[in-house]
């Protein structure tokens, strides 16, 4: 039985062409582990991995618009085939207009996953803003859905999910591995 999800967010997911995600807070649990020699370390959850897989199969691009610059990021960025990574950005705003530039992507067709609130600037202006559980007080009442999955444990997958489902492409996925 598939997850229940309130139709009018079925109703924005079945306009996403493209999936942008934030990093710390979203595709990890939001710690930083420094090592002596300055080295970041992440921690990412396999869930999330393979839904951006799946969803990436079914049509629908991925991006990361990320304010740190990690070698780990990037590292995951290739593993998965990432389309659009950008790094190191302190203005998402413009970053995601020109990101939308370079698509020819309208608004209604982007959703965003975010959890703090240099996320607002394109959370408020994307298609379907998701935001994580643990995401900041103030960016909660921005986003049309809240994932029940945690920060790096599952919630980019919860989102990868309810968009094929709201795009009828999920069940045909799922039925890839169990036929």
């Amino acid at each position: 039985m598939l997850p229940q999800y309130p139709e009018s967010v079925l109703a924005r997911a079945r306009n996403i062409k493209l999936m942008i995600m934030d990093v710390d807070g979203v595709l990890t649990d939001g710690r930083i582990f420094i090592r002596n020699d300055g080295e970041e370390i992440k921690s990412f959850h396999t869930l999330d991995g393979h839904g951006i897989k799946m969803l990436q199969n079914s049509g629908v691009a991925t991006a990361i618009i990320t304010g740190r610059d990690a070698p780990s990021v990037g590292i995951r960025v290739r593993q998965l085939g990432i389309q659009h990574y950008y790094k190191g950005i302190h203005d998402k705003r413009a970053c995601y207009a020109g990101l939308l530039a370079a698509t020819g992507l309208q608004e209604a067709e982007c959703a965003y996953i975010g959890d703090d609130v240099v996320d607002l600037p394109v959370m408020v202006r994307c298609g379907l803003p998701v935001a994580v559980p643990q995401a900041h007080f103030a960016v909660l009442p921005h986003a049309a859905y809240v994932t029940r999955a945690d920060a790096g444990a599952g919630a980019v997958r919860e989102l990868c999910d309810l968009i094929m489902q709201a795009q009828n492409t999920l069940q045909a996925a799922l039925a890839e591995y169990s036929a």
